[in-house]
C-alpha cells in the first residue's frame, strides 16, 4: 500500500467467522451451548451461523430451539431440506430475518434465502442459504439462485457467506 488501509479494510480482514453445520438433536445443541462462548472468545468471532435444520430430535428445528440458539449469541440459523418437519417453524421463518431457509424452494413458501446484518465488528455481511438438488426433492437450480442472490447484495458489503446444503460432495465444490 502507498497509504495506511482504510479502517473498513482492517476491520474487513480481520473478521473471523464461525459456522457450525447440522446441529443433530439435543446432543448437539448441548454440545454448542457448551462451548459457543468459549470458541466465541478465544478466536474473536464477529459472527457466528449455525445450521439448525436438524436440531430438533433430528428432523427440523422449532421455533424455542431457534430462539435459544439466539440467545446464545448466534447470529444467524441456516436449514436445508428439513427446515418443513416442524410446522410451527414456518411462521418463525416469515418473522425473523435471521432463521434462513434455503432460497431456491419456491418464492411463496414462508421465509427467505438471504440477510445482511452487521457482525459484531461493524462490518456488514452478507449470508445465503441455498440447497442442492441431487438426491434431493426437485426445487429450484441452486447456482442460478446464487447468481440472483448475489445480485441483491449491495457492492459495499464484501463479506458474503454461503450455506450450501447438499448430498454430494461434487455438487458443493461446483457450488
Amino acid at each position: 500500500f502507498t497509504q495506511p488501509p482504510s479502517l473498513y479494510f482492517r476491520l474487513w480482514a480481520l473478521m473471523n467467522l464461525l459456522f457450525i453445520g447440522d446441529v443433530y438433536a439435543s446432543t448437539g445443541r448441548n454440545l454448542v451451548a457448551s462451548h459457543l462462548a468459549e470458541l466465541q472468545a478465544t478466536y474473536a468471532v464477529q459472527l457466528t451461523i449455525v445450521n439448525v435444520e436438524n436440531a430438533a430430535g433430528g428432523f427440523g428445528v422449532t421455533p424455542q430451539i431457534a430462539e435459544d440458539f439466539l440467545s446464545m449469541g448466534v447470529d444467524v440459523l441456516t436449514t436445508g431440506n428439513h427446515v418443513w418437519d416442524k410446522r410451527e417453524f414456518h411462521e418463525y421463518l416469515e418473522r425473523n430475518s435471521r432463521a434462513l431457509r434455503p432460497a431456491n424452494y419456491p418464492a411463496d413458501l414462508p421465509g427467505q434465502g438471504l440477510t445482511i446484518l452487521e457482525a459484531r465488528n461493524g462490518v456488514a455481511c452478507a449470508v445465503m442459504n441455498l440447497q442442492g438438488r441431487a438426491h434431493m426433492v426437485p426445487i429450484d437450480c441452486p447456482f442460478r439462485k446464487a447468481d440472483e442472490l448475489l445480485g441483491q447484495i449491495p457492492a459495499e458489503v464484501k463479506v458474503r457467506f454461503v450455506d450450501f446444503h447438499a448430498e454430494l460432495t461434487s455438487e458443493k465444490v461446483a457450488m
